[in-house]
């Protein structure tokens, strides 16, 4: 019993190096790919400036109503497009709204 255990062991460690020397940059599989760069890599900013022709996605409040001791705010979501200095030019409703409800704590029921 001692013997299959040690052998299945030493087998599964053996399995686990060969495995993972084949996955090494060193391994006769991949002895043609370069790891590192020859050459030093220089990264530059660029500023670049939103287009006006994307939207900006907003949700605004469109109301509050009080039901059954909770407070229910709607929210509808916008489409806003600005110009590069952050004006808005256009707002546009795109009729996807989202609701939170929350219990009401200054309504008092005792």
């Amino acid at each position: 019993m001692k013997f299959k255990t040690v052998t299945s062991v030493t087998f599964l460690l053996v399995f686990l190096g060969f495995a993972a020397y084949l996955d090494s940059p060193y391994s006769f599989l991949n002895n043609k790919y370069a790891y590192t760069a020859d050459q030093p890599v220089m990264a530059q900013s660029v500023e670049v400036e939103p287009s006006s022709d994307v939207p900006e996605l907003e949700e605004k409040l469109e109301k509050t109503e009080r039901v059954d001791g909770y407070i229910v705010e709607t929210y509808e979501e916008y489409e806003v497009y600005k110009d590069k200095d952050g004006n808005v030019i256009k707002s546009e409703p795109t009729g996807k709204t989202d609701s939170i409800r929350y219990w009401d704590y200054s309504k008092k029921d005792r």
